[in-house]
Formats: C-alpha cells, structure tokens, sequence
C-alpha cells in the first residue's frame, strides 16, 4: 500500500502503554471503543511469535452511520480501526488514511470528514 492509503505515526510509549492511552483519550471523547484485538497475544497462546501486535477498534454510531446508510459496503471499514505495534524498539500507530476511504467508497466532503476524528484521537494518544 502507498504511503496515500496508510498513515503511521510514532508513539513514544509502549505498546500497551500506547493502546491504554488510546483508550483513555477515546473515553475522554466520548468514542465507543468496541475492542482490542491482540493479535500477539493470541499468537503466543498458539505457540507461535509474532512482535507486539494489537488492534483497536473504535468509533461513533452517530457519524459512522450517515456513511453506511450512504453506501452500505463503507461497513467493511467501520468501526476505525489503528494498529499499534512494535517496530524494533519503536511503537508505532497505524490507520486507513481517512481520504483513501473517502476515495474507497467516492464520499462527499461532508460524510468524508466523518472519518477525520482518527487524526486528532491519534495525535492526543501519542502525545508526549
């Protein structure tokens, strides 16, 4: 995927300490937080390694809904979903760039910045 469809940023936290704070800043704003899949941590129960690997899913019934009423298959992609894994030492966040999905499902300007919260909530997660 081109730099376009992703946006990766680093957090100067852990990676449980970074999806803890996600979680917080998602409660501050009121955001559903719907659930933290923990892809390392059910590879380790398998017997298997993968690096520290989680993903949260998140979102607001009230601006996600206009974007599936408008075009029902946007639902593959809803919730919001960041992926907060470790690169070496680094932690990093990783999402859908919120104008690939706008592209993705040809949304208007309107249902388009529905999807922008994803930006400030990471920005505030990672926040020194």
């Amino acid at each position: 995927m081109s730099d376009y469809h992703l946006v990766t940023k680093l957090s100067p936290r852990s990676v449980a300490d970074t999806v803890a704070r996600l979680s917080e800043v998602l409660a501050e704003k009121g955001v559903k937080l719907f659930a933290v899949i923990d892809h390392s941590g059910e590879a380790q129960a398998a017997g298997l390694e993968l690096r520290e690997t989680k993903v949260v899913i998140f979102g607001s019934p009230k601006a996600g809904t206009p974007v599936m009423q408008a075009v029902p298959v946007a639902a593959l992609d809803l919730p919001l979903k960041v992926l907060v894994w470790a690169d070496g030492d680094q932690t990093k966040v990783t999402y859908a760039a919120p104008a690939a999905l706008a592209a993705r499902y040809d949304l208007s300007d309107e249902l388009a910045a529905r999807l922008g919260a994803i930006g400030p909530l990471t920005d505030a997660a990672i926040a020194g």
